[in-house]
């Protein structure tokens, strides 16, 4: 597995106004960039996960040598966002103006801004054009955004399980009352307080078994007491690493997400792929959001995934969709 690196990126001008000083952003790296910095593959994560996703979830499985995305053939570059909890600048890094977290005084961060620090990344590394963007969810809105804002950057779009715009608004408003049910909320500044992990351990539940979760640890013969308890441990293990403001800063930049208006703007090729169980993203978006690519000009193909595993379908069921994968990425030009 690569080790996570960081690029300073300077400071970063923000599209809703103001600037994030000295921002730096996480990210790991497979494979080698060639010559003319023409081969590289970005991939992105979803909204609470890590830019080490695919090689750590069930993602691995399509990423490496000889894989769908073949890191023999791909310099693969996987940022973590902007404002996310794993290195990157981000509401626990320390405001340089006040030498204290940033906590809830944190910026307000877009999708755009989120990949504007992408490209400064990919820039410093020598990358000229993208092969493809690829990602899941949240992934998913990243994929979207570099293709309406940096247009003939990359020569395909991959967004899985996601959509052109959010479904439903994020709702900030019912989470923040949920983190102040914590005794350590502390108005939202809870860094030397002792932090909220057993209220983010709850919501982290709840969230695993939206995504479909459970089905998949039955898959593994766990009976329901098994089932509980590794969720709750899976749970934890993510509590002790992920911040409540960071939920609440990528949240504010979905509310902010649609870009249904600038499809028109999209000059790759995509492969557009749900899954046929997920709750979140819904099989029936692909007929409205298929018809709206095709009415913009984009040369789209639909994929879905047959899963029992939801959410998590693309990662679970990776071979389901890894021959689909390999022939659009080679389908593209060289």
């Amino acid at each position: 597995m690569s080790e996570t690196r960081i690029a300073r990126i300077g400071d970063l001008p923000l599209r809703e106004g103001g600037i994030l000083p000295n921002a730096h952003i996480a990210y790991a790296c497979w494979g080698r960039l060639a010559p003319d910095g023409r081969n590289a593959i970005l991939t992105t994560h979803g909204f609470t996960s890590s830019h080490l996703f695919v090689a750590d979830r069930g993602w691995s499985a399509l990423v490496g040598p000889g894989k769908p995305i073949d890191t023999d053939r791909f310099f693969v570059v996987s940022s973590n966002m902007l404002g996310s909890s794993y290195g990157s600048t981000a509401p626990s890094s320390i405001n340089p103006a006040t030498g204290i977290e940033y906590g809830p005084d944190f910026p307000l961060v877009t999708l755009p801004d989120i990949v504007a620090a992408q490209k400064r990344l990919l820039d410093s590394l020598g990358v000229t054009n993208l092969h493809a963007v690829v990602g899941n969810s949240y992934g998913g809105f990243q994929a979207f955004t570099w293709g309406v804002e940096f247009p003939g950057f990359m020569r395909g779009l991959i967004p899985v399980e996601t959509a052109p715009k959010m479904r439903a608004p994020f709702d900030e408003t019912g989470l923040i009352a949920q983190f102040a049910t914590d005794p350590n909320w502390n108005n939202g500044h809870y860094y030397r307080a002792g932090g909220i992990h057993a209220t983010m351990t709850r919501l982290r539940i709840a969230t695993l078994k939206n995504y479909g979760a459970e089905a998949g640890l039955r898959a593994q013969g766990l009976d329901p007491a098994a089932i509980a308890a590794e969720l709750s441990r899976q749970a934890g293990e993510w509590a002790d690493q992920f911040d409540a403001h960071s939920m609440l800063a990528l949240g504010r930049a979905i509310n902010r997400y649609d870009v249904t208006g600038q499809l028109g703007r999209i000059t790759a090729k995509m492969l557009y792929v749900i899954s046929n169980t997920d709750a979140l993203f819904t099989p029936e978006l692909a007929t409205w959001v298929m018809p709206a690519l095709a009415a913009a000009g984009v040369d789209a193909t639909y994929h879905e995934i047959d899963t029992e595993h939801g959410h998590m379908g693309s990662g679970a069921d990776a071979a389901k969709w890894a021959p689909v994968l390999a022939a659009f990425l080679t389908s593209l030009p060289p």
